[in-house]
């Protein structure tokens, strides 16, 4: 048999294990769209349990004027009997699709696992690279699928129970210790500078979009809040460790923007600015890309200098959210987890074993 008729059959062995996932997830899909589950369950048995209510009520209030017939009472009364009913079949819906892209994210998962497995086999078994293009084709649209689903929960989690906070403008973003009662100032030296110390402290919108970096060349605000977080001293030790960090992770192909981490909660974050470590902070560890795990362990073992980068980093980012997280709220912490700086802080922690 040729070297082409091999490579046939491989794939094809290949492309007939993969995708039976994906037609598990299809009949998920059906199953629950036609189905009977808790939610149905627990939704027929607040609608049964109303309807009784309403009974009784209708049944037990005497009725008044049987003659006189208002309109407008009547709606009310429809609204008020039919609203809840209606609401309740809402929570529902929500439930059942939040189901079904939980099913179909585990899905992908086992799908992206089982590629890998395919892949590895051939490649210890002296398979060409040219045999293994289309399963690492199919492992990359299996990848990016599995991502966007797992982006698209973590959006809706991530604000789930939070309250419409909006950053008050102008607020800053750490908070300054106080001078204590009776201690001296610093005497002032004229070495030639510019005191950049009366400078208005760097605000929570400046502190999150230099945190996240600029978008582009043409983001004039990343740059404007870039460039004063480089002037606060505390903030710009962060902001340099950062693009180290950020820098000589892109030589191994590890950008953040490829990463979509599970969120953790406000509470979790807090937490973690209090100095508290092990299980009161597990849900930090959200980094699920195996690949780029396992390129920064690596990297962490045998490349001394991002070693040395990465915890300069982790300490940097330990020292300023502590400061940030006292006066920040659940709205602001969340965006700060969301920027490029949080996820490589992420990364690097859970590579380390800072949150064991």
């Amino acid at each position: 048999m040729s070297d082409a008729e091999e490579s046939n059959s491989a794939s094809q062995q290949s492309m007939r294990a993969a995708p039976m996932p994906l037609r598990s997830a299809q009949a998920a899909r059906n199953e629950a769209a036609g189905g009977f589950g808790a939610a149905e369950l627990i939704g027929a048995g607040l609608t049964l349990l109303w309807g009784l209510m309403v009974g009784g009520f209708f049944l037990l209030v005497p009725e008044g004027d049987g003659d006189s017939f208002d309109p407008i009472t009547f709606v009310m009364v429809l609204f008020a009997v039919f609203m809840p009913v209606a609401l309740i079949w809402v929570g529902v819906a929500a439930a059942r699709s939040s189901k079904i892209m939980r099913e179909e994210s585990a899905r992908l998962t086992a799908a992206v696992d089982a590629l890998r497995s395919s892949y590895v086999s051939q490649a210890q078994g002296g398979t060409s690279e040219g045999r293994s293009s289309p399963v690492e084709r199919k492992l990359e649209e299996l990848v990016t699928a599995q991502r966007n689903a797992e982006a698209a929960l973590a959006r809706i989690a991530s604000r789930a129970g939070l309250a419409a906070e909006v950053p008050l403008p102008g607020k800053p973003a750490l908070s300054r210790p106080e001078p204590r009662p009776g201690a001296e100032a610093q005497p002032a030296f004229d070495l030639g500078t510019p005191a950049v110390s009366g400078s208005a402290p760097i605000s929570v919108e400046e502190f999150i979009r230099a945190l996240n970096f600029p978008e582009n060349e043409k983001d004039k605000a990343g740059f404007a809040a870039l460039r004063k977080a480089l002037r606060d001293r505390t903030i710009s030790g962060l902001v340099h460790s950062a693009q180290d960090v950020l820098t000589l992770l892109s030589e191994d192909g590890i950008y953040m923007d490829d990463l979509s981490p599970a969120p953790a909660r406000p509470a979790v974050w807090r937490k973690f600015g209090q100095g508290r470590r092990g299980e009161e902070i597990a849900g930090m560890d959200g980094v699920k890309d195996r690949s780029c795990l396992a390129l920064t362990s690596g990297r962490m073992r045998a490349d001394p200098i991002f070693r040395d980068a990465a915890h300069h980093f982790l300490r940097k980012f330990d020292q300023t959210f502590a400061a940030f997280s006292e006066t920040a709220s659940d709205t602001e912490i969340i965006a700060v987890s969301e920027t490029r700086t949080a996820r490589a802080f992420m990364l690097l922690g859970k590579v380390s074993g800072t949150f064991d």
